[in-house]
């Protein structure tokens, strides 16, 4: 089963950036709504992306969330991008745990490797971006949830077609680019760089020329998020409202409803003025003909500590 998975979605690997535009769109939605909300299309947008899981059907879930926002406790987001295809659903190529603490006003944004190797609740080891095709959204949390020990509030799935279109709708975003490279047709030199979506795209794909390999490519990934989020928070890009929220809706789904969105702005909205980046330490190793991310249980007991420790402070 693991080795069609891996034959069957290998020509795909180089699509998955597109993922990102789509989740910058949910967080510029998360960041700007209030200066847009009272307008009806934000409600409408809100309500085509809303999906929920079935977990969302249990009364005890929506006490806990509530009893979570009335207390102002961290809120932890899943950002999944998922290349979805007509008659095949494809595979969480991207996975990054979102983690907002209102009391800190901070917000830690953990990568997690796509080849991880973890235990899938009923599948046993496997990689972890498996998850999604073998139980789609559901699975993917709850596989998160059993490796990281932490709860996952809610998810944002994104399917990569979003990545361009949303780039372009915030007029381009600016990154500090920390080593000279080419990709794509393009010359990324050191320093700040201008990027619109097809450069963007090229900037976070990259992965071969770099020493760090998919450490340094999931570093970049957060940079164009981080970038977007101030962007998205500005005037300028608010003036596009319409256009964004267009893109958001065709590209974004998730189980946060239009209330919970309205209260991540006003009671969550300060976290992105400090945004701390994580990374999982580990070795690739070949099992078997499939090659993995191993992670020491030393490495997860530290991410797990740094995660509770960010989500508990005052």
């Amino acid at each position: 089963m693991n080795s069609r998975i891996e034959s069957k979605h290998r020509k795909k690997r180089r699509k998955w950036p597109y993922w990102i535009g789509g989740s910058i769109l949910l967080l510029l939605l998360i960041a700007g709504i209030g200066l847009v909300y009272i307008y009806d299309k934000v409600s409408d947008t809100a309500e085509t992306m809303h999906s929920p899981l079935p977990r969302d059907d249990n009364p005890e879930r929506q006490k806990e969330l509530q009893s979570a926002f009335n207390e102002s406790k961290s809120i932890n987001i899943l950002l999944l991008g998922v290349d979805e295809r007509e008659h095949d659903k494809g595979r969480s190529d991207t996975m990054i745990l979102t983690s907002m603490n209102p009391n800190t006003d901070s917000m830690k944004m953990l990568s997690i490797p796509r080849d991880t190797r973890v235990d899938i609740p009923g599948y046993g080891p496997d990689k972890i971006n498996h998850a999604y095709a073998y139980g789609d959204v559901g699975l993917s949390v709850d596989t998160v949830n059993q490796m990281l020990d932490v709860p996952i509030h809610f998810y944002v799935q994104v399917n990569m077609e979003g990545f361009k279109q949303g780039i372009d709708a915030l007029g381009g975003v600016t990154v500090t680019n920390d080593r000279a490279f080419s990709q794509g047709g393009y010359d990324f030199p050191a320093g700040d760089i201008q990027l619109n979506g097809d450069k963007a795209l090229s900037y976070i794909r990259m992965r071969k020329n770099d020493p760090r390999g998919d450490i340094g490519r999931n570093e970049r990934q957060r940079k164009v998020i981080q970038a977007a989020i101030d962007k998205g928070a500005s005037f300028s890009s608010i003036t596009k409202v319409t256009n964004i929220l267009d893109i958001v809706g065709s590209n974004v789904k998730t189980d946060l409803s239009f209330d919970q969105m309205q209260t991540l702005f006003t009671d969550y909205r300060q976290t992105r003025q400090t945004i701390d980046s994580m990374e999982i330490s580990g070795n690739g190793q070949y099992i078997g003909d499939l090659w993995y991310y191993i992670v020491p249980d030393e490495e997860l007991k530290r991410v797990r500590t740094e995660l509770k420790n960010h989500m508990e402070a005052r």
